[in-house]
């Protein structure tokens, strides 16, 4: 049983998750407001929302049969080797877990003197539960609509890396947002070519992903854009700060993501996109790292 929930947990998903945390991060780093007690919750918060998305994501597309005949990594709920009644269970102690350590998190980096602020990201932190929960569960699940890729958007990249910035320092410096826009596009690249590679099967199920809504060519060349984009606003970040040779580190991370671009224009079956996901996901990984990198040396 403890295997199975390890599989549902998808593990394979988690340094995506940490990239956010990670930017945000060494920009506060590079502006003198680092903390490592805030940089250890903010990952262990993070970690802890993304195994409740990814429980929740099975459970939701299992008792809906999304998952019946899905490409790639079989999932526990739709497979029958986790109960719908112990998924759901599974939510609930992830969703207990991942608001004490919000709240942790939140109280040990605003205290007192920041009661205003510290509302507001309580208020954030139980808005990311819900995003994680509704993605697939409910007969309102937003990632059956076609709007997963703004929230991914929005919490992968604006609220994990400017809202781990304003742990730190209290304050929002506005160039942060060029680095969110960064993560936040590829991690919506990583949901487009998830939705690609299960393109067929999400059109047979009613499941209305944008790819699904625009159809697989649109839906190659925006995932050029979001990836190329991702690099035109990670250069523009560069040129208006103070940079060094070091703060192209950056740039070797974008050597596999071209190749991965190359690999979905070239190739006609869908399929074959599942062994893309873990390039892209590490590649933003990566960047994440030679980006802190960077900021050190520099």
């Amino acid at each position: 049983m403890f295997k199975s929930f390890l599989k549902a947990a998808r593990l394979r998903t988690l340094p995506l998750s940490v990239s956010g945390i990670i930017v945000g991060s060494s920009v506060a780093y590079s502006h003198g407001y680092f903390d490592t007690v805030i940089f250890v919750l903010a990952v262990a918060t993070t970690i802890a929302f993304q195994v409740l998305s990814n429980f929740a994501n099975d459970y939701g597309d299992g008792i809906k049969g999304t998952d019946a005949k899905r490409t790639g990594e079989k999932r526990m709920v739709a497979s029958g080797l986790i109960t719908p009644a112990q998924m759901k269970k599974a939510v609930i102690t992830m969703t207990v877990i991942s608001l004490t350590l919000s709240i942790t998190l939140i109280y040990l980096s605003f205290e007192v003197q920041y009661l205003v602020y510290s509302l507001l990201f309580i208020l954030l932190g139980v808005l990311a539960i819900i995003a994680a929960i509704k993605y697939t569960v409910g007969n309102s699940a937003y990632g059956y609509s076609g709007f997963g890729d703004l929230f991914v958007f929005i919490f992968f990249g604006l609220l994990s890396v400017v809202g781990s910035y304003f742990l730190y320092a209290k304050q929002i410096d506005f160039s942060v947002f060029l680095p969110a826009f960064v993560v936040g596009m590829l991690s919506v690249a990583v949901l487009n070519l998830n939705n690609m590679r299960d393109y067929k099967e999400d059109e047979k199920v009613g499941k209305r992903t944008l790819v699904v809504k625009i159809g697989l060519e649109f839906a190659k060349y925006y995932h050029y854009y979001l990836i190329i984009g991702s690099l035109l606003f990670m250069l523009l970040y560069v040129l208006f700060q103070r940079y060094s040779p070091y703060s192209f580190l950056f740039l070797i991370a974008y050597i596999p993501l071209f190749k991965h671009i190359s690999f979905v224009y070239k190739n006609r079956d869908i399929s074959k996109f599942d062994s893309q996901l873990k390039i892209v996901a590490l590649s933003t990984f990566l960047f994440s790292l030679l980006f802190w990198i960077g900021q050190i040396i520099s």
